[in-house]
């Protein structure tokens, strides 16, 4: 058997890789937010995509192409299969939004739905997993155990389980980081299990060229991807309003029309050029101004 490195640059690969999986779940996790207070189908549409995208293409995929850029196998060199990585990518997509989506646009049995979304979704991210091993090129044999292959999708399964089961709770931005990183856990242990099951046998000449990308032809595309996902996403989750923001355009509008429609009082009678009965102004200290004062905000609407 061939000796197989999976830390060819030490503690790189596998920090930048857990990194990449907390900021994908991070930034699902919000878009899963996001959707439960959707108002229209788009909406729902639009953050399901988002949170599909982030867990399912950043904290997934890229988590394991980064995991394989430290991977080397003694005596041979290794090289990609450009289809079939597409594809895995495809496939870890596809997955993850085909699982959020029966997790969360479901109106009965919740449970259910998360168990039935947590199975596909974990067998497809299992499937993204070896069809991301099957793409590479090397001289030799590959072989998988059984054992490690059997738990590495447990894993998987378990993890989509779970990870479904927070985006349907969790709100709080505390919750959402502590989830982001148990998640980002639980996608590099099935990464590392998977990797566990495979051996090299080697064969075939010594020397000679490997058919395929490097990870070097392949960093280059998929960084900038990557970056620009990310970037975007986090664009779209800031630039969108919250459902607090709603509520509180809502409730300024109502009072604007309220007081629109309030019939004006009439003029009070002057005393020594003091007009009956002025308001005081409002304690800015307090911030209980009115409609027109500054100091007023939406927070201040149950003590008024």
């Amino acid at each position: 058997m061939a000796q197989i490195h999976h830390f060819e640059y030490g503690a790189l690969t596998p920090t930048v890789s857990y990194i990449l999986s907390v900021l994908g779940s991070l930034l699902g996790l919000t878009s899963a937010v996001r959707l439960r207070s959707a108002r229209s189908g788009g909406e729902r549409f639009w953050w399901l995509t988002l949170a599909a995208v982030a867990i399912g293409a950043t904290g997934i995929w890229s988590m394991h192409f980064v995991a394989m850029l430290g991977f080397d196998v003694d005596g041979t060199p290794i090289r990609y299969d450009i289809g079939l990585t597409v594809a895995s990518a495809v496939i870890a997509l596809a997955s993850v939004g085909v699982g959020l989506a029966i997790a969360l646009l479901g109106k009965t049995a919740p449970r259910l739905r998360i168990l039935v979304g947590g199975v596909l979704a974990g067998l497809g991210v299992g499937a993204m997993h070896y069809t991301g091993m099957a793409a590479m090129r090397l001289r030799g044999e590959i072989h998988y155990s059984g054992r490690e292959v059997i738990a590495s999708i447990a894993i998987a399964v378990v993890a989509a389980t779970v990870a479904l089961w927070l985006t349907l709770i969790v709100s709080k931005p505390i919750a959402i980081f502590g989830s982001a990183l148990l998640m980002g856990v639980a996608v590099n242990g099935m990464h590392f299990t998977g990797m566990l099951a495979m051996s090299v046998t080697p064969e075939g000449e010594a020397f000679g060229s490997v058919e395929g990308a490097t990870a070097a032809n392949l960093l280059v595309p998929v960084g900038a991807a990557v970056v620009f996902a990310i970037v975007g996403m986090g664009y779209a989750l800031v630039s969108a309003p919250t459902e607090e923001d709603r509520e509180a355009a809502e409730y300024l509008r109502q009072r604007i029309e309220n007081r629109a429609a309030a019939p004006a009082a009439p003029a009070p009678a002057q005393f020594g050029g003091q007009p009956a009965g002025q308001q005081q102004p409002p304690n800015r200290s307090t911030g209980r101004g009115t409609l027109g004062d500054a100091s007023w905000t939406y927070r201040d609407r149950g003590r008024q």
